[in-house]
Formats: C-alpha cells, sequence, structure tokens
C-alpha cells in the first residue's frame, strides 16, 4: 500500500494550490469558506501516514498516529475547558464541526501532520549526525523546535487571518499575534511528551542499507509556511511575513544541506 503514498502526494499538491488559489480570490479572508484548509490538512495527514509506511510496518505507523492525535486532541481539549497549558483560548465557529463538543475535527490531524514532519525535517537536518549516539536525542530535540517554529508561524495564520481560535487576554504582557509566550513553550513540552511515547514505535528494529533522504516533509513543511506567508503579506502582517520568511530559509538550507550527506 506504500505505494499510494505518490497519488495521495499529488492531491495534496493540488488541494494546496487550490488553498492559494481561493485565498487570493477574496479580499476578505476572514470571511472565506474553509473547506480548501480542511481538505489540505485532510490530504497532508494521510500523505504524512503513507509517506512513513515507505519507513515503518503499518502498525507503527498507525500506533504513532492514533497516539499522536488523542494525545494532541486531548491536550487542546485540556487547554480550552482548563486554558492549560497554552493559556485561555475559545475555538470559533469557522474551525467547523468539534469532536465531543470541545475540540474542531481538524485539530488531531493537525498534530499529527505537524509533528511527523517536524520529525522528518529534523532527520533530514541532522542525517550527517545519524550514526552518533546521542543522534536520538538531538533529534527529539530538535522536532520539538521545529514544531514550536512551525506553531509561531501557524497561530497568526489561524487566529488572526481566519479567525479559527480567539485567544482571552493574559496577565503576561509578551504576546505574539496576541498568542501568549506560554502558548510556544507549551507547544515544545508537549511535542517532547508525545515524542517520548512514540520514538520507539518509529524506531526500525531491522537492520538496513543506508536510506535516501526523504523530502515528503520538507515539502509538506515549505508549502505550509508559503500559504501562511502568502495570507499574511494579504492581511499585511509584517511580522509574521518576516517570522514565516527567516522559518523557511534557515530550515530549507538546512534541510538540503543534511540531505546531500
Amino acid at each position: 500500500m506504500a505505494w499510494l503514498h505518490w497519488p495521495i502526494a499529488v492531491l495534496a499538491a493540488l488541494s494546496l494550490a487550490a488553498a492559494f488559489a481561493w485565498l487570493w480570490s477574496s479580499p476578505s479572508l476572514a470571511d472565506q469558506a474553509n473547506w480548501p484548509e480542511g481538505l489540505l490538512v485532510s490530504l497532508a495527514a494521510v500523505s504524512t501516514v503513507f509517506a512513513l509506511s515507505r519507513q515503518l510496518p503499518w502498525q507503527n505507523v498507525l500506533g504513532t498516529t492514533l497516539i499522536i492525535a488523542v494525545a494532541g486532541g486531548g491536550v487542546q481539549a485540556l487547554g480550552v475547558k482548563t486554558g492549560i497549558p497554552f493559556g485561555p483560548f475559545l475555538f470559533m465557529a469557522a474551525a467547523g464541526p468539534k469532536l465531543f463538543d470541545t475540540v474542531p475535527w481538524a485539530v488531531p490531524l493537525v498534530w499529527v501532520v505537524v509533528l511527523l514532519n517536524a520529525r522528518g525535517v529534523g532527520r533530514l537536518i541532522l542525517r550527517p549526525w545519524r550514526k552518533t549516539k546521542a543522534y536520538g536525542f538531538w533529534l527529539i530535540g530538535l522536532t520539538a523546535i521545529l514544531a514550536t517554529l512551525f506553531d509561531l508561524a501557524f497561530d497568526p495564520f489561524a487566529s488572526s487571518v481566519k479567525h479559527y481560535w480567539r485567544w482571552e487576554p493574559t496577565r503576561l504582557p509578551l504576546t505574539w499575534c496576541d498568542a501568549p509566550v506560554i502558548n510556544f513553550l507549551s507547544w515544545a513540552g508537549v511535542t517532547l511528551l508525545i515524542l517520548a511515547i512514540v520514538t520507539p514505535l518509529l524506531i526500525h528494529k531491522r537492520l538496513r542499507k543506508r536510506s535516501t533522504p526523504d523530502y515528503h516533509p520538507l515539502g509538506v513543511w515549505l508549502g505550509a509556511l508559503l500559504l501562511f506567508g502568502a495570507a499574511a503579506v494579504l492581511s499585511q502582517q509584517w511580522p509574521a511575513v518576516a517570522v514565516d520568511a527567516a522559518i523557511f530559509v534557515v530550515t530549507a538550507i538546512f534541510a538540503f544541506r543534511g540531505a546531500r550527506w
């Protein structure tokens, strides 16, 4: 079934193109229908799972996906109810139908897309050091950093542009596009906890020949950043544009450099 990865990846690329077209089709970004982004998240998640199945047995892939989806969705549900650990926020109607009347259906898929592709990008960056003893720990740490950077780019798009959620005021004066800094620190912490659980499932137990670089995670990563950056340009959020561009360029440089080894 791994061969299905390519047709699904093509569909995901087409849905990304559709999301760009939809983004540029209307001057009022907040009033646009959100089905292109929902379709994109769904196809990105499915293509990510099938891409991972080329490296690992299906039971490992499905187990990892289920744990990430349940854990990520569960933590978001906790955040909605208590404000812990991300800070106080509310999901808006634009985020779509909610699971258990709490978390929008796409939230667990977003966690799957972010964590698995952040790890994939991390593997590309750390490829020159893949045979060192501390490689696994470096990969976990870098994945947490990349997931946090992704959220740094994603949050202005989701909250300020598309109004998927709304941040409530806090006593902490330091924010990024209304999101409290604790949100990004919590993304790193939750990512580390989830990786501590799923990493054993992500390690192939059989000895393999020297693997070729997998560029699928980088494609998902850069495509998402382009979408966030385009939305930031259209909404004239210039600090977000600068941050998105910096994350895009630095990640691409280090990932392509690592992949050449």
